[in-house]
């Protein structure tokens, strides 16, 4: 079903919490948003980490202008100000909410200013250091503390939270136990959005795909396929500049002998 051409509020999002699955991608381009905007895409994220993604989030909001788009703030904010500052600033560029994956105390801090959350519960791919590369959850202490770390974001203020890399069972039973609209990566079917990168659907990656990525066209051999053919290109027009072929007759323009005898008399 297609997304219906409102933008969506938080409110709309809190109100279609268990009635069904929200889809949901992060896009990296205008061309990528506008292109979910028109598959019918509920919801968008983006990074808004870096100079150039800020630069880019009003083109993003341009190519879908009826979009709910989530930025993804920097990992590492130094303190509650930054973080309250680049969430406000999101806002004025078009984003619909901020993605913050710092503790509750930053979560609480933003929400409190009426900046919309959305905080995250299993691995964080930046602090593997803690966990490795695997899912979080599966032994029943580590279960525990995801209820709790969800509660503790629940009463922060957060209106949502990213649960990633969490056995399926588990998402579904910690979103039956909460208020916060839970966004599934690799984390089952039975959370509120079900959430992938563009990278993903795309297959644009050079490493192996994570497990719970799903590639429906192969972007990185179209990519590669394109570089074969511009380095052709470019060998074949190489060569006809070299042996004389380029230009041809079709590609001058000429003048008329007359016009061209009189300018070299005058100037010769």
């Amino acid at each position: 079903m297609l997304r219906p051409r409102k933008k969506y509020t938080v409110a709309d999002l809190r109100r279609l919490k268990g009635t069904r699955t929200l889809v949901h991608v992060h896009v990296k381009s205008p061309e990528e948003a506008a292109a979910a905007d028109a598959a019918g895409v509920d919801i968008m994220s983006c990074s808004f980490d870096s100079p150039e993604s800020q630069a880019r989030l009003p083109l993003l909001v341009q190519a879908a202008p009826t979009a709910f788009l989530s930025g993804a703030t920097p990992h590492g904010m130094a303190s509650v100000e930054e973080a309250i500052r680049v969430g406000f600033r999101a806002l004025e560029l078009g984003a619909s909410s901020v993605y913050c994956s710092s503790s509750p105390r930053f979560v609480e801090a933003m929400a409190r200013e009426g900046l919309p959350v959305v905080g995250h519960l299993g691995m964080v791919p930046r602090h593997v250091t803690w966990t490795g590369y695997r899912a979080v959850g599966k032994a029943e202490e580590e279960a525990v503390a995801l209820y709790q770390r969800m509660k503790e974001l629940e009463s922060a203020g957060a209106y949502a939270a990213e649960i990633e890399c969490v056995p399926h069972r588990l998402a579904s039973f910690l979103c039956s136990r909460t208020s916060l609209i839970l966004m599934s990566l690799g984390s089952g079917p039975g959370c509120d959005t079900q959430f992938l990168f563009s990278d993903d659907i795309l297959g644009d990656y050079d490493e192996r795909p994570p497990r719970h990525a799903k590639a429906y066209r192969d972007f990185l051999g179209e990519h590669r396929r394109l570089q074969r053919e511009r380095i052709a290109a470019f060998s074949e027009y190489a060569a006809d500049v070299r042996e004389g072929r380029f230009p041809s007759r079709q590609h001058l323009v000429d003048m008329d002998d007359e016009t061209l005898g009189r300018v070299m008399g005058r100037v010769g």
